[in-house]
């Protein structure tokens, strides 16, 4: 079974709905927002995976889609040593996913719990936002209130929302 099809089934046995659009792969934050079906109401979030220099504690940093932020400034935030960018290299042994297919639906996949989920509170402005099902070739939208409320939830991760200024 595809990560996909996996993720699909989880978010489909939760109350809420969602739309699923089937795409052209997406590599980057630009061509996530060039998708026809993405309108100034969606955010599609960045998703950023953080570790320490040790690499014994993860982090899944979503953002606003071209905020900038520095690391040092989420460290802080987090009361962590200096974070740096995870290598692509370990998706696969932490969720079994493939470069440009992470997003915080796949924490259902991370069975020991090793990912803390950190959202940029700056996000909930939306109403809706649009994730990959683990799948750079499709999309679902979901509203903000059940991403929160119900599909957060429901990963198990411990999460924690944060605040971070704009850099000067």
């Amino acid at each position: 079974m595809s990560q996909q099809t996996l993720i699909l089934e989880y978010l489909s046995k939760l109350p809420l709905s969602y739309e699923l659009h089937h795409h052209a792969p997406v590599r980057t934050m630009d061509d996530c927002l060039s998708l026809p079906f993405i309108t100034e109401d969606i955010v599609f979030c960045k998703n950023i995976l953080l570790t320490t220099r040790q690499k014994d504690a993860f982090f899944l940093f979503l953002t606003l889609p071209h905020k900038p932020f520095r690391t040092a400034e989420v460290s802080k935030k987090l009361g962590t040593s200096r974070l740096s960018f995870a290598p692509s290299d370990l998706l696969p042994e932490l969720l079994q996913l493939e470069s440009g297919s992470l997003s915080p639906l796949a924490l259902w996949l991370d069975k020991n719990h090793r990912i803390m989920l950190v959202l940029d509170r700056d996000i909930y402005a939306y109403p809706r936002l649009a994730l990959h099902p683990c799948d750079h070739t499709a999309s679902v939208v979901l509203r903000m209130e059940d991403f929160r409320q119900v599909v957060v939830p429901s990963l198990k991760a411990i999460v924690t929302e944060l605040t971070l200024p704009v850099p000067s």
